[in-house]
């Protein structure tokens, strides 16, 4: 049996992959390393398929000794774990270059020490900084030019994998993906805050005029992506996962509030992010060479996230009714 190491697996885009790879691949066992923060929640984790394949272990990445001994039992890692909030990272970076970087590393050496056959690190665009309007679309050999903290950090991961890949030859692969919309996304996030503020008759912040612009990538999309490159990929290699369904800020709210039958009073136009990258587009044509497309529309996307969220008011309602989440969200929006 395959035994694969998957580290942030409570979280959004992991707890996804997780039902992914149980259900595609019935000879795999899954280790879920997962230190459980804000946006790390075990009811992500229910109604698994084949739940007697999956282990889960709370802790950190950066604990060198936990990770050292379940490298020793794993043939493959994909790495989700991952601070994952632009803003988060504008109001205090260092969580983020200590997990984002540091946890990387350490991870890495972990998984040379132990001969591991295959490393997927799970990226983002965004390291590749901002667009024009005119530009065309990254593709992989496009410089990394990160503008935010978070950026930088998820840059500083990738750079530590490849330079893992050239010079001790760990077979290594990264992924850098566009924004991920779907099921069990913590409601900080723009789509599932502005759905569940819009079901409350909330207001919906948008940044500035709501112009900057991105790819909204069905999670399941990523998963699909993730699992042809751990599987069929080329070691030292990175792959562009984006579905060419650009968005403005905008645009998408206006979406949402047609889908939910709420007016569009709700806009509420905020400050914008500091140093806001416009536009992000990628070219994945390396990526469809393996035989991936996304299967879903815009359209699809934001439908079905939408439709998740109304039917799962018991998932998020908790959350953004929680202490933690208030006083975030006061720090956030407050002074805007």
């Amino acid at each position: 049996m395959t035994t694969v190491l998957i580290t942030g697996g409570a979280g959004f885009i992991g707890s996804n992959y997780i039902r992914y790879m149980l259900s595609r691949h019935g000879d795999y066992h899954v280790i879920n390393l997962d230190k459980l923060t804000y946006a790390g929640n075990p009811e992500n984790l229910q109604e698994l398929p084949d739940p007697e394949r999956h282990e889960f272990v709370r802790g950190d990445i950066c604990n060198r000794e936990l990770v050292d001994h379940l490298m020793s039992r794993v043939d493959m890692v994909v790495n989700f774990a991952a601070e994952s909030h632009v803003d988060r990272s504008i109001m205090g970076a260092e969580a983020f270059m200590q997990t984002n970087a540091t946890g990387v590393y350490v991870l890495l050496q972990a998984a040379l020490a132990h001969g591991v056959k295959r490393f997927l690190q799970v990226s983002t665009d965004e390291v590749y900084g901002s667009l024009e309007p005119e530009d065309e679309p990254w593709t992989e050999h496009a410089p990394l030019a990160p503008r935010n903290p978070y950026a930088v950090s998820k840059a500083a991961g990738d750079m530590m994998a490849r330079a893992f890949a050239i010079t001790h030859g760990l077979p290594v692969v990264v992924t850098r993906a566009a924004n991920n919309v779907g099921p069990y996304q913590y409601p900080e996030k723009r789509v599932p805050l502005f759905v569940t503020n819009a079901m409350d008759d909330l207001p919906l912040p948008v940044y500035g005029k709501g112009t900057a612009i991105r790819d909204h990538l069905y999670v399941t999309d990523h998963c699909e992506a993730v699992d042809i490159v751990l599987h069929q990929g080329e070691a030292g290699e990175a792959y562009n996962v984006g579905a060419d369904n650009d968005a403005d800020g905008l645009a998408l709210t206006e979406q949402i509030l047609r889908l939910l039958g709420k007016p569009g009073s709700l806009v509420q136009h905020v400050k914008d992010r500091p140093g806001h990258d416009m536009r992000y587009a990628l070219d994945s044509s390396k990526l469809k060479a393996l035989g991936w497309q996304p299967r879903h529309t815009l359209d699809e996307a934001i439908e079905r996230t939408v439709e998740w969220y109304v039917n799962h008011q018991a998932w998020w309602r908790p959350i953004k009714e929680g202490d933690d989440y208030r006083a975030y969200y006061a720090r956030q929006y407050g002074h805007r």
